[in-house]
C-alpha cells in the first residue's frame, strides 16, 4: 500500500496502521473520516466511566462503547476494524502509570474489557483548513500541545480529575470564527473550553506541555484551548486505576464516519 492509498480512507489508514506502516500520530491521516481517543477498562469500571462520560460531554463525547470482551466497534463505526491492532501506538496503565507503549495490544487485552471511543478534535481540523483558518501542529509536523488545567471534571463512581486541553494558536481576528466553525462539531469537543490566558487554567509555560510536542505562537496571535479526549488518561493518573488501556496522546483510532455526517449546521 502506498502513503498515498494509506490516507486515502478510514479503512485504508487502519490497514496501514495494522500493517506497521505508519506508528507517529494521526493528525491529518484519512481527511473526511473522523478520529477516536480510546478508553478500555474491565466491566465492573465501564458502567462508572459511562456516568463518567455523560457528565463531562466537552472532554469525553461518547461514540460508542462496545460489547465486554470484544475489540470490534459496530460496522457503522469501522467495518471490520479491532481495536487491539489499529492504532498506532497504546498506553497501558497500572495503578495510574504508564508500564508500557505498545504498538498493539493483543497480549494485555481481557476477557470482560469494554472499549469506548470518544470524539477527537482531529476531525474539525479538516473543516479548518477548508475555511483557510491555520492549524499550527499540522503546518509543523508534530503532534498537538495538550496540557493539564486546574478544572476539576464531574466526578462519577470511581472517575474524578484534571480537565485535559489541547492548544492551537490563532490570529487574534479569526478567533471569532474559529469558535463558530468548531462549535458546529460537539462529537468532536465543539467550540472552545477557554480563550486567552492560559494561566486561568494553571498552564504555567506553553513551551511545556503534558503531552503532545512544543508549537510557535506568533505575534497577534491568541491561544485557544479545547477540552481533550486525553482527560481520562490524566483522571487514571489521578485515582491510580489499576488497569486501563488508551490511545497514546496523538495516536487515534480512524472510524468510517464522515466528518460531514458529524457537523452541525
Amino acid at each position: 500500500m502506498s502513503k498515498k492509498e494509506s490516507k486515502s480512507t478510514g479503512r485504508a489508514a487502519r490497514a496501514a496502521i495494522r500493517a506497521g506502516q505508519h506508528r507517529g500520530p494521526t493528525a491529518g491521516l484519512a481527511p473526511g473520516y473522523v478520529q477516536a481517543n480510546l478508553v478500555i477498562l474491565p466491566t465492573h469500571h465501564a458502567r462508572d466511566f459511562q456516568r463518567f462520560c455523560q457528565a463531562n460531554p466537552k472532554p469525553c463525547p461518547l461514540l460508542e462503547i462496545t460489547a465486554p470482551g470484544s475489540p470490534h466497534p459496530s460496522p457503522h463505526i469501522a467495518r471490520d476494524a479491532d481495536l487491539r491492532v489499529d492504532l498506532p501506538r497504546y498506553h497501558l496503565y497500572k495503578e495510574g502509570e504508564v508500564v508500557d507503549e505498545p504498538g498493539d495490544i493483543i497480549e494485555e487485552w481481557c476477557e470482560d474489557a469494554v472499549a469506548f471511543l470518544l470524539g477527537c478534535s482531529f476531525s474539525f481540523e479538516e473543516a479548518m483548513l477548508a475555511a483557510n483558518l491555520p492549524v499550527r501542529h499540522l503546518e509543523c509536523g508534530c503532534n498537538v500541545p495538550m496540557f493539564r488545567t486546574n478544572r476539576l471534571c464531574e466526578p462519577a463512581g470511581i472517575f474524578r480529575g484534571p480537565l485535559v486541553v489541547s492548544m492551537r494558536p490563532i490570529a487574534e481576528n479569526l478567533v471569532e470564527e474559529v469558535i463558530q466553525l468548531t462549535a458546529r462539531f460537539p462529537n468532536s469537543h465543539g467550540a472552545p473550553f477557554h480563550v486567552g490566558d492560559p494561566q486561568a487554567l494553571g498552564i504555567v509555560d506553553l513551551a511545556r506541555p503534558d503531552y503532545g510536542d512544543v508549537v510557535p505562537i506568533h505575534a497577534g496571535e491568541v491561544p485557544l484551548f479545547w477540552a481533550c479526549g486525553v482527560t481520562p488518561q490524566a483522571v487514571a493518573q489521578a485515582i491510580r486505576i489499576p488497569w486501563m488501556i488508551t490511545h497514546a496522546p496523538g495516536h487515534m483510532f480512524i472510524t468510517d464516519m464522515l466528518i460531514t455526517d458529524q457537523c452541525q449546521a
